[in-house]
């Protein structure tokens, strides 16, 4: 069987139930805090912008890497630049533009040409 015998006295006990009181009441507040639409959309804007912070870091390292790896093979270990990879490269680029001018100069003739 359970023990009702209470040893306190009414003051104790109506101090016991003020003191509940206010811890319910405190527990209440947080809750309504925690729920308020605004704390929410806050708690989701910080967990998004961390998202992004975190993704845009990662990106800026990879992207760092790759320059940093890329620069490494046209320069020396002094930052000149290496000249035996250097010009082929700048070549290949003077190539590629000159394709690429002298294709769309020959698709804007041919295009004036079916016009007339």
């Amino acid at each position: 069987m359970a023990d009702t015998s209470d040893t306190r006295t009414p003051a104790q006990i109506e101090a016991d139930i003020r003191r509940r009181r206010e811890v319910l009441a405190e527990t209440l507040d947080e809750l309504g805090v925690r729920v308020h639409p605004r704390t929410i959309m806050g708690d989701a804007k910080a967990k998004v912008a961390a998202s992004v912070d975190n993704t845009l870091g990662r990106a800026y390292v990879g992207v760092n890497r790759a320059v940093s790896g890329i620069t490494s093979r046209f320069t020396d270990e002094e930052g000149a630049p290496r000249l035996e990879r250097v010009v082929p490269v700048a070549l290949l680029v003077v190539g590629v533009v000159g394709l690429v001018a002298v294709g769309s100069q020959r698709r804007g003739r041919s295009g004036r040409r079916r016009r007339r």
